[in-house]
């Protein structure tokens, strides 16, 4: 990729390229991380967090009513 640049608002906000976007799969609402490297340069990355559904995979069963899997992945 070649250089792109991005302009700083008086309120510190900067758009990121569409081409940066792409590769690093950024989307509303992504969360990044600004890392400073031993020589000096600045490395902007894509923070891994968790998905929205991980923590209640494999909770429901047949057993439950729709009403009950509803509430557990509103997190009730």
């Amino acid at each position: 990729m070649s250089e792109v640049t991005s302009r700083v608002t008086a309120r510190g906000a900067v758009t990121i390229p569409e081409d940066v976007r792409t590769l690093l799969g950024l989307e509303p609402g992504s969360e990044v991380a600004f890392e400073r490297t031993e020589d000096g340069r600045v490395v902007l990355r894509k923070v891994a967090g968790p998905r929205r559904f991980d923590d209640v995979i494999g909770c429901a069963d047949t057993t439950m009513t729709t009403d009950e899997i509803m509430r557990l992945t509103r997190g009730e």
